[in-house]
C-alpha cells in the first residue's frame, strides 16, 4: 500500500469534466474507476494530508465526512454516501471505518445516510501522528498460562510476516531490522496472499501479492526481550513501531525466505543464513 500512497501522491487531480478516455469522474489521464479513485483519495487525505487540509482526526482518527467531502480531489468526484458506505463495505483490505458522530448523531442511528451524521477514517498505514492506544488494540502476552489478557487485547497471532523486496533486503540488514519508512509503523500480515489468482483473493492486509522477501518475526521474544509494542488495526494488519530507535531488531526474524526467482532461507533463528545470491534481478518495484 506504500506504493499506491507514493503513486498518489503524484498523480494528478480527479476530473470533473468526464471527458472521453478519463470516465465520468475519474482520475484526471489516470485510467483508474471511479471507486478506486475514490479509494486512493480517501487513503490519500485519511492517511497522509489530514492537517495540511484543515482537518482534524478526533483521538480514534476519524473526520467529519462532511469536511471529507469537501476535499479537493474527493470533493471533485462528487461522491454519493452511498458510494462512500460502498467504499467502506467493499474496500479489498477493509481500509476505511465508518461511525455515527455522536455529536451531531447523538441516537447513533445507522440508518440515516446524512454525511453529517458520520464520521470516516483510515484504518491504518498513517503518516499522520496519531495515539496508537485510541486508533489500534494491543496485542498482549498472557502473565501466566493461567491467566487471561487484559480487556481490548488480543492474542500474539501465530504468524506474523512482513513482506519487502530483494532490492530492500541489503539495507534492512545494513540498518539492522525492520523500520517504519516514513509511516508511524512497521506493518505486517497474518498470512500470505495467494501467487497464483487462481488459488483464491489476491489481497491480505499488510501484504502487497508481488512481495519477493518474506520476513516472519518473533513477536512474544521481541516483547518479553525488548519491550517492543504491537498491535492488531481493525482490518487485521499487525503493526509496530519498534523499539525506542524505531527498529524491530533482526535478532528476532525468525525466519527469511525469498518467494520468487528460486531464492530459498536466507535468515533462521535471527542469524544471518546466506546473502542474496548474485544474480538475483533486485529491481525496485515500480512507483517505490
Amino acid at each position: 500500500e506504500r506504493l499506491e500512497d507514493i503513486a498518489l501522491s503524484r498523480g494528478g487531480r480527479a476530473s470533473r469534466t468526464g471527458r472521453r478516455g478519463r470516465g465520468r469522474g475519474q482520475g484526471g489521464g489516470s485510467g483508474k474507476s471511479r471507486e478506486v479513485a475514490l479509494s486512493h483519495a480517501l487513503s490519500k487525505l485519511l492517511r497522509h494530508q489530514a492537517a495540511s487540509a484543515g482537518i482534524q482526526l478526533d483521538s480514534e482518527g476519524f473526520a467529519p465526512l462532511t469536511k471529507v467531502l469537501k476535499w479537493g480531489p474527493v470533493g471533485s468526484l462528487k461522491p454519493t454516501f452511498a458510494e462512500i458506505a460502498a467504499a467502506v463495505r467493499d474496500s479489498d483490505k477493509q481500509r476505511f471505518a465508518l461511525k455515527p458522530d455522536p455529536v451531531t448523531n447523538p441516537a447513533l442511528d445507522e440508518a440515516t445516510t446524512d454525511p453529517a451524521h458520520w464520521l470516516i477514517r483510515a484504518n491504518q498505514g498513517h503518516s499522520i501522528k496519531l495515539d496508537s492506544e485510541k486508533l489500534l488494540r494491543p496485542i498482549a502476552l498472557p502473565a501466566s498460562p493461567e491467566t487471561e489478557l487484559p480487556p481490548g487485547s488480543v492474542p500474539v497471532p501465530e504468524t506474523v510476516v512482513h513482506g519487502t523486496y530483494f532490492a530492500f533486503w541489503p539495507a534492512i540488514v545494513a540498518s539492522g531490522g525492520l523500520r517504519p519508512m516514513g509511516r508511524n509503523h512497521v506493518h505486517c500480515s497474518t498470512g500470505l496472499p495467494p501467487e497464483d489468482e487462481s488459488e483464491g483473493p489476491a489481497v491480505v492486509s499488510g501484504m502487497r501479492r508481488d512481495a519477493e522477501v518474506l520476513v516472519y518475526v518473533d513477536v512474544a521474544a521481541s516483547m518479553r526481550e525488548a519491550g517492543i509494542k504491537w498491535w492488531m488495526s481493525d482490518n487485521g494488519v499487525v503493526l509496530t513501531e519498534g523499539d525506542a530507535d524505531g527498529l524491530v531488531p533482526a535478532r528476532f526474524f525468525r525466519e527469511v525466505r525469498g518467494r520468487a526467482q528460486g531464492v530459498g532461507l536466507l535468515w533462521k533463528d535471527g542469524q544471518h543464513v546466506v546473502d542474496l545470491p548474485d544474480w538475483v534481478k533486485a529491481q525496485p518495484p515500480r512507483g517505490k
